[in-house]
């Protein structure tokens, strides 16, 4: 069967990622609808792709054509979607990270599709990884407790490969009012920092939440400039250290997990944002120096989420809300603490 699906947003990554995606599916998706708020945008990516296009929700979430519903609109509209798109009585839901903005939120949210049924897929795509399945089986395999965890993340801008993978550029949107930032304001830091956690560091902080057995202890938090943060955490007797930067100019991207323990070091490299070049890259170097790396999987994190909704949409696999609010609330956790670290300038 296939579903057909509306996407709630026309920003460039709903042009440069999840449109072209939605056609690597091998079948179970086709997009037929994309709104947007006015701009116009939503117009051109359905041409490019053979869907109708309307502005706001209300004609996409009545078009009988919609089985499935991708919000991928602001972060801070992703509640207020997917409660409208559960009141139109769609019960499969796609969402782009983060959740919600609270854990508390979050829970509401989740309990809201747990009470009609409905399935709800976030897009952490490097969870769906096929390399984070090679690597956690390795770690599960391995004798030994992990000792530390390491996530480097260095991003050029995303017009860099938004120009890449979308060709002719999509009409530029209005440009956010945004007062100067002033990073020395500890107030602005906090906030900056949160918002990077929370809106950037969700994509690895649930492959940490599968390492580690609690929430850890902020240790630190410090904002990096241009725009970035720099965290350690204590988990039990691991150490956790992400650092993240964005940086105006430089080289390509670098986006790495790495995890060590007694016996091994095992890596994992995930490619530049929005570049379908198939997954991440794992490699193990062992305990005598013997390092091993494995060929990368053709079917990269974005298509492996979507391939998730489908077998849940066949009944292939269960619906896990728990999974769910567990990430929102381990995410919002450690986002805020690291608020609070920079806001006081109080670290443990």
């Amino acid at each position: 069967m296939t579903w057909g699906v509306g996407i709630i947003g026309s920003g460039p990554g709903v042009a440069a990622l999840h449109a072209p995606t939605l056609a690597r599916t091998g079948g179970d998706f086709r997009l037929v609808h994309v709104s947007d708020a006015g701009s116009g945008r939503a117009a051109v990516i359905a041409e490019r792709f053979g869907a109708r296009a309307s502005a706001g929700v209300e004609t996409l979430l009545a078009d009988p054509d919609v089985d499935v519903v991708a919000v991928c609109s602001p972060p801070s509209l992703h509640a207020e979607h997917v409660r409208a798109s559960l009141a139109a009585g769609r019960r499969a839901i796609f969402c782009e990270k983060p959740l919600a903005d609270t854990a508390d939120e979050a829970e509401r949210l989740v309990a809201e599709c747990a009470a009609v049924g409905a399935l709800l897929v976030v897009g952490t795509n490097h969870l769906f990884d096929p390399a984070w399945a090679r690597a956690t089986h390795h770690l599960s395999a391995l004798d030994g407790r992990i000792s530390a965890v390491t996530v480097t993340l260095c991003l050029s801008p995303n017009d860099r490969y938004h120009a890449l993978t979308m060709g002719e550029p999509l009409p530029a949107g209005p440009a956010p009012k945004r007062p100067p930032l002033d990073l020395d304001d500890p107030a602005q830091s906090a906030a900056v920092v949160r918002q990077l956690v929370a809106g950037l560091g969700v994509h690895d902080l649930p492959l940490v939440r599968d390492l580690v057995s609690s929430t850890p202890e902020l240790i630190w938090a410090r904002p990096v400039p241009p725009i970035g943060f720099d965290l350690a955490l204590r988990a039990n007797d691991a150490l956790v250290r992400f650092t993240a930067v964005m940086l105006p100019e430089g080289a390509d991207s670098l986006w790495r997990v790495s995890v060590a323990t007694a016996s091994a070091r095992i890596e994992v490299e995930f490619p530049p944002p929005f570049v379908h070049v198939g997954g991440a890259r794992t490699s193990v170097r062992d305990a005598a120096g013997v390092r091993t790396v494995y060929p990368i999987d053709r079917h990269d994190g974005y298509e492996k989420e979507w391939r998730a909704l489908a077998a849940l949409l066949r009944g292939e696999a269960a619906m896990e809300y728990d999974e769910l609010r567990a990430d929102a609330a381990f995410v919002t956790a450690i986002a805020d603490a690291a608020a609070a670290a920079v806001r006081t300038g109080v670290s443990r």
